[in-house]
């Protein structure tokens, strides 16, 4: 790992081929909270990010490659399993990706002899997003241009023509409406409205439940849902459309946003909801992996 301070970024990771998505791991059990994955054309890389703060020997970030999985396609989406261990004997990695071709692959592997996957089909058209159940991690939703949300299991994939998932999943459409559906009543149980259009991220704030942050058009917008269906705060943040909206999993005012991918690169900003102005701003090029580290006691880039 090397500095690249031409790039504003705090660290970067050189990599064989154009990267078109990444995706920390969100779930903390196991000793898994560092690990990290990104895609290619053909490829996902799974690796380690151990930071200074952990390990005193360490000055700034850490990264190592586990494994290079082979993809045979476009790589569009990926989304962690909560099975996902390191501390196990042996450790079990367990991931799924959305692809060019619109289907699903759920990768298994021990980092050793067991490296597996699992084609789910169904979708008809380009897979917007994808999840897994964040409590056992035995279903994966998936959301597409086809206007459905489809439900799997590690052995299925169920053709579903109605969003729901375990619990409650949060689906958005580029319509400007947020809709909250439940497994048991198999029906919509809330709605948000941006009154925005193009409406192309949402994210559920995992340290406050009651929030939800989202970009539509130029702005980002941030709902309270027990007070309104309608944005509580709203700003405009990228020139050229925003595209992508996610909270911090540490800070519930925390959150980072990336404009609409142009020829070269994209802009990506950090928000502080208590600061009036953008936290971070850098231009992110589509071939280079980007690791922003934020020292969240003071809501700051640390380089």
């Amino acid at each position: 790992m090397k500095q690249d301070a031409a790039r504003n970024a705090a660290y970067a990771v050189d990599c064989e081929d154009y990267v078109h998505v990444v995706e920390f791991n969100p779930f903390e059990s196991g000793d898994s909270g560092n690990l990290i994955a990104y895609g290619g054309n053909n490829y996902v890389v799974v690796g380690t990010c151990t930071f200074q703060e952990e390990e005193a020997d360490i000055e700034g970030i850490r990264y190592k490659t586990l494994r290079t999985f082979h993809h045979g396609v476009r790589v569009d989406g990926i989304a962690w399993s909560p099975e996902t261990r390191l501390d196990s004997l042996p450790p079990v990695i367990k991931f799924c990706t959305s692809a060019a071709d619109m289907k699903i692959r759920l990768f298994t592997s021990d980092l050793q002899d067991k490296n597996e996957y699992k084609v789910l089909e169904g979708h008809s058209d380009f897979i917007n997003g994808l999840v897994f159940d964040p409590k056992e991690g035995q279903e994966i939703a998936s959301v597409s241009d086809d206007h459905t949300c489809r439900y799997g299991t590690n052995l299925s994939f169920k053709t579903i023509s109605f969003y729901f998932s375990v619990l409650q999943l949060m689906v958005a459409e580029k319509n400007g409406t947020i809709r909250f559906y439940d497994l048991l009543a198999q029906q919509a149980i809330l709605s948000l409205e941006s009154e925005q259009m193009p409406l192309m991220s949402a994210h559920w704030c995992l340290k406050n439940t009651f929030k939800v942050g989202a970009v539509a058009g130029n702005d980002w917008l941030i709902w309270d849902i027990t007070r309104s269906s309608y944005p509580q705060d709203k700003r405009p943040v990228h020139m050229d459309r925003a595209y992508l909206f996610r909270w911090s999993t540490i800070n519930e005012n925390l959150f980072a946003t990336t404009g609409y991918p142009g020829k070269m690169a994209s802009q990506f900003q950090i928000h502080h909801l208590g600061h009036p102005q953008v936290m971070w701003n850098c231009f992110v090029a589509y071939a280079v992996f980007l690791i922003c580290v934020l020292d969240f006691s003071t809501h700051s880039p640390q380089i």
